[in-house]
């Protein structure tokens, strides 16, 4: 099977994040980055197809100017190939724009199956998936923490967690789906395999590999547009309420007062 996942990096949520002085995006000098942890569940999962069949082929896929690092630690988890697609022309971070250009990607390699993470942790989105199925014109099931691959590989049952329950669905393959927490454990890739990973060649393509130009993802491209972000405000410090008579007459005013919750 040809498995294609679809990988970000994402801001580690221990680095100081910073934002620029126009406020319209994060300050990313200094910042450390790692694999966005739904993309992790998307990869381990794609290895493990690849290793119940014992054949088949793993490609990752991402979008950025310095990703390099992170698409090795994938291969070293067990992916087989990697590619990087930049351009400075690409303005901004929109969803339907980085959709665009992986379903233009991916439309150039032959695939069985498409995994995205559910969400990045840097915006949240939850859009890129679904986006990239439906330029494919493929089926998609988002959300998954289950996943079986029939043996003739033709159709799949996944599973995902609703309200009060668990909902299945089986779909053809080709179709893509999103990884949602408890999927899979990944691995931790060994060190032989991280020293291998260093000696893999990763494909670097731009926009007119894909046949798109600047028009196609400038700001004017854009769903989404950025006017200004804040970083959450600092928690107040807690109060303590001694024991008293009236204590929880004050703990019923704070709350409907200061708190508002009530």
């Amino acid at each position: 099977m040809n498995i294609i996942v679809c990988m970000k990096q994402t801001p580690d949520t221990e680095t100081l994040i910073r934002l620029k002085d126009d406020k319209t995006d994060i300050n990313r000098e200094g910042v450390n980055y790692i694999i966005n942890p739904y993309d992790e569940f998307s990869i381990e999962e794609a290895i493990r197809i690849k290793e119940k069949f014992g054949e088949g082929n793993v490609t990752l896929i991402s979008i950025g100017n310095n990703v390099t690092e992170q698409l090795r630690k994938g291969i070293a988890m067990g992916a087989d190939n990697a590619i990087s697609i930049w351009d400075d022309s690409i303005e901004v971070w929109d969803s339907s724009i980085i959709a665009k250009i992986l379903a233009k990607a991916i439309g150039q390699i032959p695939f069985d199956i498409v995994f995205c993470g559910r969400q990045a942790i840097d915006d949240d989105a939850s859009q890129v998936g679904a986006r990239v199925a439906a330029l494919l014109n493929i089926p998609q099931v988002c959300v998954i923490n289950k996943l079986e691959i029939a043996d003739d590989k033709k159709t799949a049952v996944a599973h995902r967690m609703i309200e009060g329950g668990t909902e299945v669905l089986e779909t053809s393959l080709p179709a893509l789906f999103t990884s949602q927490k408890g999927l899979n454990e990944p691995r931790y890739p060994t060190i032989s395999a991280i020293m291998k990973s260093k000696k893999k060649e990763i494909k670097n393509m731009s926009l007119a590999d894909l046949g798109l130009n600047q028009n196609d993802v400038d700001k004017s491209a854009a769903k989404l547009k950025m006017t200004d972000m804040d970083l959450p405000l600092k928690r107040q410090a807690g109060k303590i309420i001694e024991m008293s008579d009236n204590a929880v007459e004050t703990l019923v005013k704070l709350l409907k007062e200061e708190a508002k919750v009530i």
